[in-house]
């Protein structure tokens, strides 16, 4: 039996429990994308946790998902993130930056005026805010084949200038309907070339993301966060045989890379599904139930990680609300709820002006 608070070894890191702060959308970061002040404070609160994943991080204008994200692709972005990251170790913790590319989920009113690209011109069937308001996500533009390793490149290049930030890693985003998701689902990706079509072809630009970024930074500095059958944001899996052997075909694409770990965010984490990509890649792999499906308390999160059935969990609305979570949970304190209300707005309030418990 392991404990919840047990050490782990992530990749080259070394992590003191294993609670890991889910990647969390906050759009703090201004239109610039360099992070601020706050986002020092927010990311240094949270450092007791084993490892803070940062939120997802665009490695390239055009992959840009939100107003207000926070971005890698620029030296103003290596040095907001660099205090980020001296602030977190100094306060004893690591952190992974999360790179992520929006895909079709983008938009010109923030993106610098480009138009979003996707693996097919098929556009996700919802809207999106701008600085202007709210505009419906527009059709994207299907990527050709010669444009894919400028793709890979892009995540390459985010990955080193989050290692040169001073982050102790990096998490692939291959899940929630972005890019690299998008690629993997039939219904997004309409491909007849050799990047779409079968599930191998599907997943193949994911595992040359992987790949590329493993040999750049090094594998034990990677991690790759997949999320099957979530079916958001258009981004539907709906044939089971469909999704095992496409996330198959990922997983045997980077397993032997040696990979730091292996984020899997799905409704039936005990199932045969989940537990056989856990098999299947053979390395650390975390869990993360979502907030579709429930959050996770404590006790499932030790159940978890007692039974085998996880090496870690990733919890997210807890550890907005309660920057202390770790201490919380080992000494059976009260769990404060989160605020939704101020999850996507500019200023302190939902985001560092959480309490520490004063027992």
């Amino acid at each position: 039996m392991t404990d919840l608070f047990a050490p782990l070894t992530v990749g080259s890191v070394e992590l003191p429990n294993r609670v890991i702060m889910a990647p969390l959308t906050r759009v703090r970061s201004g239109r610039d994308g360099v992070p601020n002040a706050l986002n020092v404070e927010h990311y240094a609160q949270r450092s007791s946790v084993g490892l803070i994943v940062t939120e997802g991080t665009y490695p390239s204008v055009v992959g840009q998902a939100f107003p207000y994200q926070p971005g890698i692709a620029t030296t103003e972005h290596v040095e907001g993130w660099r205090r980020v990251a001296d602030a977190v170790h100094g306060a004893g913790g690591r952190l992974f930056m999360q790179v992520m590319h929006g895909g079709r989920i983008s938009h010109p009113g923030f993106n610098g005026g480009q138009r979003p690209v996707a693996p097919s011109a098929v556009a996700a069937p919802q809207s999106t805010y701008t600085y202007e308001g709210k505009e419906p996500l527009p059709v994207p533009r299907a990527l050709a084949a010669e444009e894919l390793p400028g793709v890979v490149e892009d995540f390459v290049q985010g990955a080193r200038n989050a290692v040169e930030a001073g982050m102790d890693g990096v998490e692939i985003h291959g899940a929630n309907g972005y890019l690299l998701h998008q690629f993997l689902a039939p219904g997004a990706n309409l491909r007849t070339d050799e990047y779409g079509g079968t599930p191998a072809n599907r997943a193949r630009l994911v595992v040359e993301v992987v790949r590329a970024v493993a040999a750049a930074v090094g594998p034990d500095r990677v991690g790759l966060r997949i999320s099957p059958e979530h079916n958001i944001q258009g981004t539907v899996e709906e044939d089971h045989d469909d999704v095992v052997a496409t996330y198959g075909a990922l997983l045997d694409g980077v397993a032997d890379l040696g990979l730091a770990y292996l984020s899997v965010l799905h409704d039936e984490l005990e199932g045969d599904f989940v537990q056989g990509l856990r098999r299947r890649f053979g390395g650390v792999v975390l869990v993360n139930r979502g907030r579709r499906w429930g959050e996770m308390h404590h006790a499932e999160a030790q159940r978890l990680v007692d039974g085998g059935l996880a090496d870690a969990v990733v919890i997210g609305r807890a550890v907005i609300a309660n920057p202390d979570l770790v201490r919380r949970w080992q000494e059976g304190l009260p769990v404060a709820p989160a605020d939704p209300s101020t999850f996507y707005t500019q200023g302190a309030e939902g985001y560092t002006d959480y309490p520490f418990a004063r027992v």
